[in-house]
């Protein structure tokens, strides 16, 4: 059985669930049963146990059905319209449980595995726009500048805007190395901006590695089948750099959107030796769930640092809740994206598949992230500029309610190093604008850097020391004249 916790919408897009694989299984009636219950959205509501009830409304449906058939303005097949009937019926309950067809099923599936075509877009489905969550590291959509936040209005010329998200999908996919133009809205930018893409086989890289110095980095992308293993050959890899004498670890999970649960456990058990990880709750206690650490600290307890931010996503916010409740890592950036949910997929044979909400999961001090996120231990954001849009799960419609967990108000933590009070919360005016291959460019990167040093008892200058001096303004005469 596999949980997974990254946002998947539609054949293509990612952003932030926790899935489980079911065989899933039909009954004598014909429909499909699972091991796993769904847990419902209101869950003081009761299942209907009048049969009556049901097949009146069955009826209507098939009334409905029969009306859409005969006078509909153009012929639309039956597989359309229960098709369509689907998506709505999950897709009414919160905006992470949908219908797959037997397509998107097959695409998610090679997306698991790390390697499928298109633009490197995890893309989400807001007020009938289609909304930019994070380009993938190194992809086409990534090296076209495509950020979080931007709204995707045409393709090739055609608007999207009010498509589904699965046709925009489709739109969007194409043959290796054939061109693409996208029209983006971009907050603050008075006009639309045009990119030109050419599509390609994604090869996600999900673990990278640098080594600063004495201080090793590794950058996860999301969780997939290999993360654990490409993350211990990654840490390994800084070992031998480092001659055996690493001081420290960053671990930046900002912009991951999350992924496979097993995986995110096994992350969490490389740094913590021993207690909770996280556990799941679900409709029926029955089905509720906790993982433990497996007794391993693959660094053997260096000085440690996550970078989150507000596309920190579900697998990604079960590593850094876990290292905030045990103390083994200092958080910094800026609050995380707040999926708590965890969604199942499970197969309907020849019919694609389910995706569905069945339980929520909780860190290991109890708390619930769900529409409220990660804080960081220490703020810092990435630019001056304050975002005049939200990406979090808090701004989706039909959201789950954060529920069950404990409620007390988390303390500040009283173990954070000396130079915590001094970091600034944003960069200064005069800081270069971010740069991918420049990581001196990179505020919340240089400010984790220099903590982590100063935990390590290494030198940890001021990243800002060394900036040409801010140019006054200039001044202005408003004195009057005759």
């Amino acid at each position: 059985m596999k949980f997974r916790t990254g946002l998947m919408l539609g054949a293509a897009a990612m952003t932030g669930l926790a899935l489980t694989f079911h065989p899933g299984y039909h009954n004598g009636a014909g429909f499909l049963s699972t091991p796993a219950q769904a847990e419902s959205t209101t869950p003081d509501a009761s299942p209907t146990t009048n049969h009556a009830e049901t097949y009146r409304l069955l009826t209507l449906f098939g009334t409905v059905l029969d009306l859409v058939r005969a006078d509909y303005v153009e012929p639309v097949s039956d597989r359309d319209l229960i098709t369509n009937a689907l998506n709505g019926m999950l897709s009414g309950l919160d905006p992470h449980s949908s219908y797959m067809t037997q397509k998107q099923y097959d695409d998610m599936m090679v997306q698991m595995k790390g390697e499928f075509g298109g633009l490197g877009l995890e893309l989400q489905q807001q007020d009938g726009h289609i909304r930019v969550v994070s380009p993938i590291d190194g992809t086409p959509g990534f090296r076209a500048g495509i950020k979080p936040g931007d709204y995707i209005i045409a393709v090739d010329g055609h608007t999207i805007d009010g498509t589904p998200l699965d046709e925009a999908v489709k739109k969007m996919r194409g043959k290796a190395d054939t061109k693409i133009t996208l029209t983006l809205v971009r907050e603050k930018t008075p006009k639309p901006i045009t990119v030109t893409l050419t599509r390609e086989i994604i090869h996600i890289d999900v673990v990278k590695s640098a080594l600063y110095d004495r201080i090793g980095y590794l950058r996860i992308a999301q969780f997939n089948e290999t993360t654990e293993k490409e993350l211990l050959k990654g840490y390994n890899t800084l070992k031998q750099q480092a001659g055996g004498k690493l001081g420290g670890l960053v671990l930046d999970l900002r912009n991951d959107p999350g992924g496979l649960l097993d995986q995110a456990v096994e992350v969490s058990s490389s740094f913590i030796r021993s207690g909770e990880i996280v556990s799941t709750r679900a409709r029926h206690a029955k089905d509720s769930q906790r993982w433990d650490a497996h007794g391993t600290d693959i660094t053997d307890d260096l000085p440690m640092v996550v970078l989150i931010n507000g596309g920190s996503a579900s697998a990604s916010e079960i590593v850094s809740g876990a290292l905030q409740d045990h103390h083994r890592a200092v958080l910094i950036g800026t609050r995380t994206f707040g999926k708590g949910s965890v969604q199942s997929i499970i197969p309907i044979p020849g019919n694609g598949a389910v995706r569905l909400t069945t339980a929520r999961y909780y860190t290991p001090s109890g708390r619930s992230i769900q529409a409220l996120g990660i804080t960081p231990d220490i703020v810092v954001k990435e630019t001056r500029e304050d975002p005049a849009f939200s990406l979090r799960e808090a701004d989706l419609e039909h959201i789950l309610k954060n529920q069950g967990g404990n409620q007390t108000k988390a303390q500040p933590r009283t173990d954070l190093p000396a130079i915590a009070k001094i970091i600034p919360d944003q960069p200064p005016a005069n800081w270069p604008e971010f740069e991918y291959n420049k990581p001196n460019t990179d505020f919340q990167l240089q400010e984790g850097l220099r903590v982590v040093r100063s935990m390590a008892g290494l030198p940890a200058p001021d990243p800002t020391a060394s900036l040409p001096p801010v140019k006054p303004a200039a001044k202005t005469d408003c004195s009057a004249h005759n």
